[in-house]
């Protein structure tokens, strides 16, 4: 079975949020971080451990 990226990571950010209750500024946080890290020089670095 083959699940869309975008669905897996729906479907786990709603139970982590539904579950674990984290404060609406620390998911806004991780959010943003995310998205300028991903538009940093520090990406392909990043990148580069990931995988």
């Amino acid at each position: 079975m083959q699940v869309p990226l975008w669905f897996a990571l729906l479907v786990v950010g709603y139970l982590g949020v539904k579950l674990i209750r984290p404060p609406a500024w620390l998911i806004a946080v991780l959010l943003l971080g995310g998205f300028l890290l991903a538009d940093s020089v520090l990406a392909p670095v990043i990148d580069h451990f990931v995988k």
